[in-house]
């Protein structure tokens, strides 16, 4: 039985909960065969990021290149990519072998405070990288950074959607998790056809370590699959609700989503009921 293949570009998370593990626990649990392409390694864990250290942009650009000269790349996703030369040579390849559809997840800083984009590649994130995305997925934070909007409203939300769409992407999901005072999560789509919200009960939990990446390797696991946009963020903010529902407390600080949740037991049979439903 062949899977459809959806490529992580991204950095490793030494605790296992985000990066590139989180990228292909996600993947994997949404049906689809992740490969990947290592960009940088941290230290870190639950409670902090102690050290980062990019690989060469060499490295990246072959491991680029030997993915996919020899399997069907059906979606790739980027995460932490840390300079602006491992940007630049991900666009270039990206480019070169038409890897696509494509989602950026621009992540910029960890929960603890630790920069996980060093500031002179903002600059090719938003003009190199984002405009082939067929979509963005900055949280609040991330999006505020990136247009100068500050973000503390759903209508926020949108704004700094529309912004960060008129640099090129195809579409932009701006997350809304991070809006406490909202009694849903709430995240915001833009693309040609508008804007459409997509909602979740808020779970309250600190254990979110890897949210974002999980997210975002969920969406690009079903643009993998065929669905076409709005259908794989439908799909992908269910999986993440489940994940964070049944999050595990692991460690001293915010544990991790629980990529596999559906397998566990009494989770299993929810989660079901919910995507029976839901269609």
């Amino acid at each position: 039985m062949s899977k459809p293949v959806a490529l992580t570009i991204a950095t490793s998370d030494s605790g296992g909960g985000a990066g590139i593990q989180a990228d292909i626990k996600a993947m994997e649990a949404n049906g689809v065969f992740a490969a990947s392409v290592l960009a940088a390694v941290t230290a870190q864990n639950t409670e902090t990021v102690a050290e980062a250290h990019e690989l060469p942009s060499s490295l990246v650009s072959t491991q680029i290149d030997v993915v996919a000269e020899d399997l069907d790349v059906q979606a790739v996703k980027t995460g932490m990519l840390f300079t602006a030369d491992i940007i630049e040579t991900v666009a270039e390849r990206i480019e070169a072998h038409d890897l696509q559809p494509l989602v950026v997840d621009p992540v910029m800083i960890s929960k603890s405070g630790f920069k996980l984009l060093k500031d002179d590649a903002i600059a090719p994130m938003l003009e190199v990288l984002m405009p082939r995305a067929a979509v963005v997925t900055p949280n609040a934070h991330e999006a505020a950074h990136l247009t100068s909007i500050e973000i503390e409203t759903v209508e926020d939300l949108r704004r700094a959607g529309e912004a960060l769409y008129e640099k090129g992407p195809e579409a932009v999901l701006v997350k809304g998790g991070h809006l406490s005072d909202e009694d849903e999560a709430v995240d915001v789509l833009v693309d040609s056809t508008g804007v459409q919200k997509f909602t979740a009960p808020r779970i309250d939990t600190k254990h979110t370590h890897g949210t974002g990446c999980t997210y975002a390797s969920a969406i690009a696991a079903h643009l993998a699959k065929g669905y076409e946009l709005h259908q794989a963020v439908g799909r992908a903010k269910r999986y993440i609700t489940g994940a964070i529902r049944h999050a595990l407390p692991l460690g001293k600080g915010r544990g991790p989503t629980n990529h596999f949740f559906h397998l566990d037991g009494e989770a299993a049979v929810q989660a079901v009921q919910v995507d029976s439903a839901q269609g």
